[in-house]
């Protein structure tokens, strides 16, 4: 949660709105490119290559959890 809190904070995010159930596009409001920049930190951090952009909505609890545990797909 503190790397993506720090990637959040660079692109302007407010630190007091950042939290687990916190939505990325309903609460933070980050548009398609934010959501691109957010994905291509998350990936040079972590190797992984996360899909943010969908129209599912997700809180950084989700996307937290596909951090530390990665699909099988993902990590093949």
């Amino acid at each position: 949660m503190d790397a993506i809190e720090t990637i959040l904070v660079g692109l302007g995010i407010p630190e007091d709105t950042i939290r687990e159930d916190t939505l990325i596009h309903a609460h933070l409001g980050l548009d398609s490119v934010e959501t691109v920049k957010l994905s291509l930190e998350l990936k040079r951090q972590f190797d992984l290559d996360l899909k943010l952009g969908t129209r599912k909505d997700l809180t950084l609890a989700e996307i937290c959890q596909m951090v530390v545990a990665p699909s099988p797909a993902r990590s093949a």
